[in-house]
């Protein structure tokens, strides 16, 4: 392990001035592979509702890394050992945590390769990465995948509470202008202990952690299942179903050479496993390549997907319901003959313009990898058994909202 030859500063508008802390960190950083992360937004299509979220993965991986840098150097202060090459590790565990997601992040995550979740091809391509830089990444990998012996590694990278959260959340609200999803990282950070191999906060950052809880429940609402933003991304998602349902039935369509791949061909997890190039066309998409499709898509000969690319293109959006209750069948299929009429289309494909599903929200999941508070006595608790709030048990409950969406001409008839 060396320590980079020239001292790397990267300005970001949410934490300042961020330094890299190894040259394997900054090798990566440079690599086509990672620097694809520029080309993909972090919060989708948001920017539909909250246009100043234009953020990428890129700079949320970094903000991730310089969290993970003031994690490990707290609790290496307080005395828990820390070697350099685990620090090294833990880092590029975080630095990579999100490499594997597509176009559009969450969005298309299971649409461009059916199954293929974006841990999966983190995984896949940390392990290309190993393998060009001669094993370098073994510990990162084995952090990363919750097999090595210090599980609190691990947990920093990925849990309740982890460096991953405190950076998005702060970030997606910067961006989005809620401010109220901004939460106290630097305080969360300083109040970290570890006990029995576990991360734990101190008692006195209790408050920082229900507001931390809190502001997740109020982004996931406000901001990631905003219900114009399910309206967008789910009139996104049927866009690329109905191109990909073409190409399986031969039509030729416009599109980059690294979406044909995956236009034309059912491509699986195991497939990307075993077949390296797919891995090497998976890193060329981005929301360039689906974007610049659409837009040719809108003069396609099939009015249905010509439809769909002009409705997303010119943000002419479905209309979404929020409902307590799923909508009945009976109504469902109404809606769906009468725009069968109206647009002349068959009322197989009104499923693309009229249909329902659920979200669901929880923003604290009591038992595995739950969130600890260390008392001075040396009880840990955990934090719905810790906070006098009583709303932070109640936020443990998931929540599940359901939904409609149809064309605005359909208002009328709700």
């Amino acid at each position: 392990m060396q320590l980079p030859s020239k001292r790397k500063i990267i300005n970001d508008p949410v934490h300042g001035f961020l330094t890299v802390p190894f040259s394997l960190v900054f090798d990566i950083m440079e690599h086509p592979h990672f620097q694809r992360l520029r080309r993909i937004k972090q919060l989708g299509l948001t920017h539909l509702v909250y246009p100043g979220a234009m953020h990428t993965r890129f700079i949320h991986s970094l903000g991730a890394v310089h969290l993970m840098g003031l994690a490990i150097e707290e609790l290496r202060g307080k005395g828990y050992s820390i070697t350099n090459d685990e620090a090294e590790g833990a880092t590029l565990a975080i630095l990579l945590h999100d490499i594997g997601h597509g176009p559009f992040s969450h969005a298309l995550e299971h649409s461009i390769a059916s199954g293929a979740g974006h841990e999966l091809l983190s995984s896949l391509f940390m392990n290309r990465f190993n393998q060009q830089f001669n094993g370098q990444l073994d510990m990162a990998i084995s952090i990363f995948q919750d097999s090595y012996e210090k599980r609190f590694l691990h947990q920093l990278v990925s849990s309740q509470l982890d460096v991953d959260r405190l950076d998005y959340l702060k970030r997606d609200s910067f961006f989005t202008g809620v401010s109220e999803g901004v939460v106290g990282s630097d305080r969360i950070l300083k109040m970290l202990h570890v006990v029995n191999d576990s991360l734990a906060v101190e008692s006195k950052g209790i408050y920082s952690v229900e507001k931390f809880i809190v502001a997740r429940r109020i982004m996931y609402w406000q901001v990631y299942l905003h219900k114009t933003v399910l309206s967008a991304e789910y009139l996104l998602i049927r866009t690329l179903l109905r191109a990909k349902q073409l190409a399986e039935k031969g039509q030729e369509l416009f599109a980059t050479p690294a979406l044909r791949t995956f236009l034309y061909r059912n491509v699986t997890p195991s497939d990307i496993e075993s077949e390296p190039e797919l891995l090497d066309q998976f890193s060329e998409l981005d929301d360039f390549d689906v974007l610049t499709s659409i837009k040719v898509w809108k003069q396609h000969s099939d009015k249905v997907l010509a439809r769909l690319a002009q409705m997303l293109v010119n943000r002419d959006l479905l209309k979404i319901k929020v409902l307590d209750i799923p909508i009945s069948e009976d109504k469902l299929v109404e809606l769906r003959n009468r725009l069968a009429n109206a647009w002349s289309i068959s009322f197989e494909d009104t499923a693309y313009f009229v249909f329902t599903d659920s979200i669901r929200n929880s923003a604290y999941t009591t038992g595995h990898d739950r969130i600890n508070i260390l008392f001075k006595d040396g009880t840990v608790k955990d934090i719905t058994e810790a906070s006098d709030a009583g709303n932070i048990y109640m936020l443990s409950k998931p929540v599940e909202k359901h939904f409609l969406c149809f064309p605005a001409s359909l208002n009328s008839f709700l």
